[in-house]
């Protein structure tokens, strides 16, 4: 088992982050994906695509950091919400919803691995791979490449963010109500939250 892999299995096995939760401000979907503390002073959104490298470079290097120091402390809740720039970060998005309590669990494995999957010659196969070491068959994967419904959601929701906030680049987050494109420092982030609890 190459080193990648093995890091993709063990972030599979590990908790990511707390289970979906209800979104309070805003227009809630069902498939939101909430972290944090309901009662938090703070709500941020992220629209993210699985593909995008600079999301990648987020997930991996700075959101660690908020969930510790902004999130698990009570300051923020994050909503993340799938944007997928592309048909291939569209099916790992929607194999991350079909995967149930599992979902950030499987984002966070995305990120890490993206440069295996999203660039291998056989990607559906390599979400496949990754998806295994997740506890989903294959079978399972291709029922979730299948659903309809997941899809349209996903599609309403992106295209609801799109106009309500002007997404049009990942990662881009609302904070306040106000649009931040980019993958921001951990201080930028923190800044912007700081502005808000006051």
């Amino acid at each position: 088992m190459t080193r990648s892999i093995q890091v993709v299995a063990l972030l599979l096995l590990c908790a990511f982050g707390a289970l979906p939760a209800a979104a309070a401000e805003d227009k809630p979907w069902a498939i939101d994906q909430v972290v944090g503390k309901a009662e938090a002073p703070v709500t941020v959104i992220e629209y993210s695509s699985l593909t995008c490298p600079h999301c990648a470079h987020f997930h991996v290097d700075i959101y660690p950091k908020i969930k510790s120091e902004l999130i698990d402390s009570g300051k923020v809740k994050l909503i993340f919400r799938d944007f997928p720039l592309d048909p291939l970060a569209q099916a790992a998005a929607m194999v991350a919803h079909c995967s149930g309590p599992r979902y950030f669990n499987f984002i966070n494995a995305f990120f890490h691995a993206q440069d295996q999957w999203a660039h291998a010659a056989a990607p559906e196969a390599a979400i496949k791979t990754i998806a295994k070491l997740g506890g989903m068959s294959p079978e399972q994967v291709d029922k979730c490449f299948e659903d309809r419904g997941l899809l349209n959601e996903i599609n309403a929701r992106k295209e609801a963010g799109a106009q309500k906030y002007n997404i049009d680049s990942t990662p881009s987050f609302i904070i306040g109500g106000k649009l931040f494109s980019g993958a921001m420092t951990f201080e930028e982030f923190s800044k912007q939250v700081a502005a808000q609890s006051k």
